[in-house]
């Protein structure tokens, strides 16, 4: 297709094509353990926290996702028996989440799997190459994050690679 060669070079769709496909093999890497890879990260999350300070919008923050979407994954880390919700002895508006038994030891289990993943990425790749992408992923975010709320003023320069692919797509 004519606009290969546009993504082919085009580093936000590289992050977005690479978040696609590693999300969905971590999912099922995660399946013997019956979670999602959000769920598992959830769930160490929980399990490195002080009960009393864990809230669902706490963590929806950390994982830069809706409120909605943590409250799916902590109905589903529940309904295994993983975590437990408990009204906030302050603020009955406010749940804590704390670890169940059987949580712990699950956790435990994907701590070992997160830290082997780590170790393969930082040996396959280099751990300063891993920091290196790591920053540079944020710098592209951040820039992401600023366009987002700039005004348009007039039209942003057209880089090389997007000037190419135009020119053929018209």
């Amino acid at each position: 297709m004519r606009i290969g060669r546009f993504l082919e070079e085009s580093p936000l769709f590289a992050i977005t094509k690479a978040a696609r496909v590693l999300e969905a093999r971590l999912n099922r890497a995660l399946r013997s353990e019956d979670l999602t890879f959000l769920q598992g990260l959830v769930l160490v999350a929980v399990f490195f926290e002080d009960p009393v300070m864990v809230s669902p919008s706490q963590l929806a923050e950390s994982f830069s996702t809706t409120r909605g979407n943590m409250s799916h994954c902590l109905s589903s880390l529940e309904a295994q028996g993983l975590v437990k919700r408990q009204i906030d002895r302050d603020d009955a508006r406010v749940f804590r989440i704390s670890i169940r038994p059987d949580g712990k030891k699950r956790a435990m289990r994907l701590i070992r799997t997160f830290d082997g993943l780590q170790n393969l990425l930082e040996h396959e790749v280099g751990a300063r190459n891993v920091r290196q992408t790591l920053a540079n992923i944020g710098r592209i975010e951040t820039l992401c994050l600023e366009l987002a709320v700039r005004p348009a003023i007039g039209n942003p320069p057209v880089s090389r690679p997007a000037a190419a692919w135009h020119s053929r797509a018209v």
